[in-house]
């Protein structure tokens, strides 16, 4: 049986999300307008959108559903 390989992350999902997403857009700021560009901005504007979502979350003023 194969073992599975543990990885220890150094930083938190959403520090290496935020990480990405300023990545993503410099990358994205270099291209010219098109299909191509527009597809990475989408992708970081959902991965920003997640790290708001995981804050949100996360906040203590979150109330459950009644």
């Amino acid at each position: 049986m194969f073992k599975r390989r543990r990885y220890k992350q150094q930083l938190t999902l959403q520090d290496r999300l935020s990480a990405w997403v300023k990545q993503v857009q410099q990358q994205a700021s270099k291209l010219p307008p098109g299909p191509e560009r527009d597809a990475l901005l989408k992708k970081a504007r959902q991965a920003d959108v997640a790290n708001h979502l995981q804050d949100w979350a996360k906040s203590p003023g979150l109330q459950p559903p009644k």
